[in-house]
């Protein structure tokens, strides 16, 4: 849901509600815990469960390189203790021969162990972007009334694309050095106990730094990725409303606005890449300064004899793989911090729940007869109980019936629909299809009986064909010809390059207004649907298309309950009943003769209506 529809969502007697309510991602983040622990990545537990065979074999390869890599060091001692000291050519060649081997296992073994860990990150990015989609259609339209649509897509793509960073590769490369770590202390207590100490002293002044700046590095990268969803919602904005940015020249407001956002995401990325390169420098320095100092004494015992050449260059080996593995350990947790960050993210966004759901046991609904009513219905937008939109609406529709909704703008017109639709649930009253309570009902099933026809028809980028099956998927070549024929729509969409599968752009941009209405009715009439709402259809056409349109019109509302909102009289002409309605009441209703003869609310808008059209 863009912006623009977010605030036409909520007009309807809340003026400026829109704007009020839309909240950034920093005020997500200003409510989100301080908590700078890694729990948040349990998140993922269940995904990656769900790919146990590709973990299980990454790990398995994993172990088996990891001892290769360290098998390597004891290759090497032998080649220099039997080979080159004692042995020869022989015993030197069996050597070199042990460590072509070992080389050979560590290769093959980690060809394994990346297509396995690859595969892994692939599979689990894939399944939480597809849940997190899933997840946010469920939602209904009160939470987009905080929560702009650029920021949840900056969840969906750059947060994301942490998470598989993390587990398509730091993972495998954090248990790696892991593994790699305590198993070269080992081999090093085994070689020499006395180095070994000294070594674990020196271990507790290179840890502890990591942990510090791994934190603040964590910190950093949340506050990056904000404020980089600002500057991606605001984008989103702009393109959406691009025409409306150009009309009123306000181009470089928009770049410039932009531009301060993405200065604020890149200085908070600075800030984090600074304390990374800090925590690097200062554990490399630390690792290599201690390792250095092993290395001296190491080399006096061989001076005095206490120590063999190959054992030395073993030992040294092993050293520099530890210290290695703490170094990547620091620069991974670094991106363990990121990807934390950004799964907290994520999970406050799973965690959303909508506020309209089905019952655990929901009413089904009887056979269909289009019957609507609403009872003493009151009702008032998320974040505005003072202004209901619906105050005590009483409004019954017989199947079958035509009934025109007319009045003022905020009288609470789209609010019927929207609450007939289920997108909210009234504070008080009750709204019955065919005699069921909507609370009761399943949301799913009271949408299937009903097909909406909206002012600004909300297409979608593939072929003429697609967007009318959109209407109802199994529909047939054939069904979606003849929802198109009775839409007036067969003759244009036969004349595009292609036909019924030509491509139609980017939300239908290729197509103007009139057709995109009659592609709109063409979608509801292969619907089938019983209820017809009519939302403004023809407001915006001009006199031909109209003409066009309200002929569909004429011909999707044959047979079916129908519910037109109209600012235009001239097309309720033809409703069985007009409803007029006026601060979130009836206040009048009766045929258009008996309205006027009223001498009311409605009279009073005819008689400026058709004064201007005659002007």
């Amino acid at each position: 849901m863009s912006t623009t529809e977010i605030d036409q969502a909520v007009v309807d007697g809340r003026p400026g509600a829109g704007a009020a309510l839309v909240s950034s991602i920093s005020e997500d983040a200003a409510r989100r815990p301080k908590s700078r622990d890694v729990r948040n990545l349990a998140t993922l537990w269940p995904f990656m469960r769900a790919h146990w065979p590709y973990a299980a074999g990454a790990f398995v390869f994993l172990l088996v390189s990891v001892s290769a890599t360290l098998g390597i060091t004891g290759a090497a001692r032998i080649v220099v203790d039997q080979g080159f000291l004692q042995g020869g050519a022989g015993q030197l060649n069996a050597a070199f021969l042990g460590l072509g081997a070992v080389a050979l296992t560590l290769a093959v073994s980690t060809a394994f162990r990346f297509y396995f860990i690859t595969q892994l990150g692939e599979r689990v990015v894939a399944d939480v972007r597809k849940a997190l989609y899933g997840h946010i259609l469920s939602l209904d339209p009160a939470f987009f009334l905080k929560t702009r649509t650029g920021e949840v897509l900056s969840r969906m793509t750059t947060d994301v694309t942490l998470i598989e960073t993390l587990v398509g590769s730091s993972v495998s490369i954090a248990l790696r050095n892991l593994f790699s770590l305590i198993g070269a202390t080992i081999l090093l207590a085994h070689v020499s106990w006395q180095l070994t100490l000294f070594v674990m002293l020196i271990g507790p002044v290179v840890i502890v730094p990591m942990f510090v700046f791994g934190r603040r590095v964590r910190k950093l990268s949340t506050e990056a990725q904000d404020r980089f969803a600002d500057a991606v919602a605001y984008a989103g904005e702009s393109l959406d409303a691009l025409e409306t940015v150009q009309a009123f020249g306000r181009e470089t407001y928009a770049t410039t606005r932009f531009g301060r956002a993405v200065e604020m995401a890149f200085g908070r990325s600075m800030a984090r890449t600074q304390a990374r390169a800090a925590m690097t420098l200062m554990v490399m320095a630390l690792i290599f300064g201690g390792v250095t100092l092993v290395l001296w004494v190491g080399a006096r015992q061989v001076v005095a004899g206490d120590m063999s050449a190959g054992t030395l260059l073993q030992f040294v080996i092993l050293s520099v793989m530890a210290a290695s593995s703490v170094g990547m350990l620091g620069e991974v947790w670094g991106d363990v911090q990121k990807a934390a960050g950004a799964t907290q993210r994520i999970s406050e966004l799973l965690a959303s729940r909508p506020n309209i759901a089905a019952p655990a046991l929901p009413v089904v609904l009887p056979e269909p007869r289009g019957e609507v009513a609403f009872d003493d219905v009151t009702f008032a937008y998320p974040g505005r109980p003072d202004l209901p939109a619906l105050k005590g609406l009483t409004l019954t529709v017989k199947p079958g019936e035509t009934v025109a909704l007319v009045g003022p703008s905020g009288a609470g017109k789209s609010t019927v629909f929207r609450l007939l639709l289920r997108f909210y649930d009234p504070q008080s009253g009750a709204i019955r299809l065919d005699g069921v309570d909507l609370r009761q009902a399943d949301p799913g099933e009271v949408r299937k009986r009903m097909a909406l026809v909206a002012q600004d028809a909300a297409l979608f980028s593939g072929s003429a064909r697609d967007n009318i099956r959109f209407g109802r998927e199994e529909a047939s070549d054939e069904e979606v010809e003849a929802a198109a024929r009775a839409a007036e729509a067969d003759s244009f969409i036969a004349a595009l390059p292609g036909g019924y599968d030509a491509p139609v752009g980017e939300r239908a941009k290729t197509l103007s207004g009139g057709q995109k209405q009659r592609l709109a009715i063409a979608r509801a009439l292969v619907r089938e649907a019983p209820i017809l709402l009519l939302d403004e259809a023809t407001s915006a056409l001009d006199a031909e298309n109209e003409r066009l349109v309200q002929k569909a019109l004429d011909e999707a509302m044959d047979g079916r309950t129908t519910l037109v909102i109209a600012h235009r009289l001239a097309t309720v002409l033809r409703a069985d009943r007009i409803i007029v309605m006026d601060g979130g009441r009836v206040v009048e209703e009766g045929t258009h003769d008996e309205l006027v003869a009223k001498g009311g609310l409605y009279a009073k808008l005819a008689g400026l209506q058709f004064a201007a059209n005659a002007a």
